[in-house]
């Protein structure tokens, strides 16, 4: 496969799972501006835009940080290459420019989430809730995710996308945690308190893993038991643990295609024997804040090293 292909197909992945994740981020954002703040609490809008890494970019363009300008920002602005629309729509020129090398099925379910963000765009703000559009966000890229799975051929190109897929959710795994536990809930006197566990029950039911994590572990919901749910049980389909192993999996795929390792393969492997022998009382002892920052760190390596290993020059 031509790397600029490769490039492409693993873009395009990464792309539409950014889009979800700053649809979750929104979510978050709107159930816990419900309650009421405590002293000393940061803006939890302002916290969204700290967490994708977009604040400044946001600060240049509008005056207010009202939540009606960051919704806005997080979702319809273009100038933010994070917004739900400035992915999605990148996702789409992405799969348009390597067509071919899509199922029918694949390019049907992201052309048509384009063409419905088109609609959305053209409609009037006001008449457009928040969590309509969240849940059209998810369901999209569920959709996409789904005609994947269900039809592309298990070649080099379904190995890119994954680890699109995979880097990406990794990444906004540990941003989603962070925003919650560092930006939100800064202060060490706060944790443990009743409205602590909202919030980590509120980042359980925006990634969709409330009931996932009941069923897992029982009783009450305690910080250490979502952050080991999150971070380190192969169970949790978006635990950093989780998209890991992914990761290293679809490298030792191309490892057998192309008859070569790369320092992918090394770094990938790095991580996740870093994870494996983690413990949430270590991780917490660390910082969870500072673990995090880490581990966003690691995998901006490792995306770095794909890069450079599959990415910038052409496969044979």
């Amino acid at each position: 496969m031509l790397s600029r292909t490769a490039d492409n197909l693993f873009w395009l992945a990464r792309y539409m799972e950014r889009a979800e994740t700053t649809a979750r981020l929104l979510e978050v954002g709107s159930r816990i501006a419900l309650i009421p703040s405590a002293a000393g609490y940061r803006n939890e809008w302002d916290s969204l835009l700290r967490a994708t890494g977009t604040a400044d970019g946001f600060t240049a363009k509008y005056k207010d940080a009202t939540q009606k300008n960051i919704e806005a920002y997080l979702f319809f602005d273009h100038d933010n290459p994070s917004s739900v629309a400035a992915c999605i729509t990148r996702a789409r020129e992405n799969g348009r420019i390597v067509r071919t090398a899509l199922t029918t099925q694949v390019w049907d379910a992201l052309n048509t989430a384009f063409q419905e963000l088109r609609g959305l765009e053209g409609a009037r703000r006001g008449t457009l809730e928040l969590t309509r559009l969240t849940e059209w966000t998810m369901r999209h890229v569920a959709m996409l995710r789904g005609a994947i799975e269900a039809t592309q051929l298990r070649g080099d190109g379904y190995d890119f996308m994954n680890l699109g897929y995979y880097v990406e959710r990794a990444d906004n795994t540990a941003r989603l945690m962070d925003v919650k536990y560092y930006v939100l809930l800064p202060r060490a006197d706060f944790v443990g308190t009743g409205l602590d566990n909202y919030q980590w029950t509120t980042l359980l039911r925006a990634m969709s893993a409330h009931r996932a994590f009941h069923w897992a572990y029982g009783g009450e919901v305690t910080a250490g038991k979502i952050a080991h749910f999150l971070i380190l049980n192969p169970q949790c389909p978006r635990a950093l643990i989780t998209c890991v192993q992914a990761l290293n999996t679809h490298l030792d795929r191309l490892t057998r295609a192309y008859r070569r390792t790369t320092t992918a393969q090394a770094q990938a492997r790095s991580v996740l024997a870093d994870l494996a022998e983690a413990r949430v009382e270590e991780i917490f002892d660390e910082g969870l804040h500072e673990f995090l920052t880490r581990f966003i760190g690691d995998m901006a390596g490792v995306g770095l090293a794909i890069h450079e290993s599959y990415l910038s020059g052409d496969l044979h």
